[in-house]
């Protein structure tokens, strides 16, 4: 039977979204994939030495002690020390179009981003051969105009401002924090002067970042302390030392498709509509609502109880 080449290539994890990337009145079937590995690094358990076993947490409540998952809400704390109560179920009843959609509404230019925003690198590609076409033309269309596209995406209970650009062969997709969650730099450097320093040591300075200049290779830069920390590990399970083992029984539990029939007639349609619409708000607000007062009081008597 002959290799499938195309299985070499397909991404090792599932999605983490699937849904539509639209441009106006086109709309592409697409997958977002996280682009960066969470295995790269030794992740560490705490372990009771005495008896070897791995330490496990549990929720509690003061006074009462452990509580079962059905018994435990989401509160906001909207006055200190009070809050309102909201089920997951009312919490996934809040409606967002960015649940499975995400519209590009505004391009900017690559540079005008600060660096400051970025957090979080996802691959788009699309989810089928009937959604490659479309794929490809708002890739292509991305790179001639050198502008980056961006949008809104509600995912794993928070809408982000993302924006994309074209990547090789695919689209990047950028998490970006904002305005709200970044910290204004004023009281860090206010009290550095702003004088301009020395122009000999300017000129130093300059020339030693000329001789080092080069193009950005991320394989030059090696994580030593991480390459560290596994030869240490290696050591310890060569000579046998501090090993225990967990029985079984003790080990911790562990916790559509598009059919775009005349690509171009769509595109041109879009054009006679208009520009496309500026950063929209939040499609739908909800405001929570506190629980009934007898699903309190129920839930006071079983705990008392």
């Amino acid at each position: 039977m002959p290799l499938d080449l195309r299985e070499l290539y397909m991404p090792p994890t599932r999605p983490i979204w699937k849904g539509q990337l639209r441009l106006s009145l086109v709309s592409i079937a697409v997958e977002l994939f996280t682009a960066t590995k969470s295995n790269a690094k030794p992740s560490f358990r705490q372990i009771h030495e005495p008896s070897g076993k791995p330490i496990n947490y549990e929720k509690v409540v003061a006074g009462i002690g452990p509580v079962d998952r059905d018994e435990i809400m989401k509160g906001f704390e909207y006055e200190k020390g009070d809050y309102v109560l909201l089920t997951e179920e009312e919490i996934n009843a809040v409606k967002l179009e960015t649940r499975k959609t995400l519209e590009l509404t505004q391009f900017v230019g690559a540079c005008e981003i600060d660096p400051i925003y970025y957090d979080k690198s996802y691959f788009v590609v699309p989810s089928d051969d009937l959604a490659e076409d479309a794929f490809r033309v708002i890739r292509d269309a991305l790179r001639e105009s050198e502008k980056v596209g961006l949008g809104q995406l509600a995912l794993r209970g928070k809408e982000y401002l993302v924006a994309l650009k074209p990547t090789g062969t695919g689209i990047m997709l950028e998490t970006l924090h904002y305005e709200s969650e970044i910290r204004k730099a004023d009281p860090f450097f206010a009290q550095i002067s702003s004088a301009k320093a020395d122009e000999d040591m300017i000129d130093v300075a300059t020339a030693l970042i000329k001789k080092k200049t080069a193009p950005f290779d991320a394989a030059a830069f090696k994580d030593n302390y991480q390459t560290a920390l596994r030869e240490l590990i290696d050591e310890k399970l060569a000579s046998k030392e501090n090993r225990v083992s967990v029985s079984g029984g003790e080990a911790a539990q562990p916790r559509g498709e598009t059919k775009v029939l005349d690509l171009m007639a769509a595109l041109k349609q879009s054009l006679e509509t208009g520009a496309p619409k500026s950063a929209r708000k939040s499609s739908a607000k909800t405001i929570a609502k506190p629980a009934k007062k007898t699903a309190r009081k129920a839930s006071a008597a079983r705990k008392v109880g």
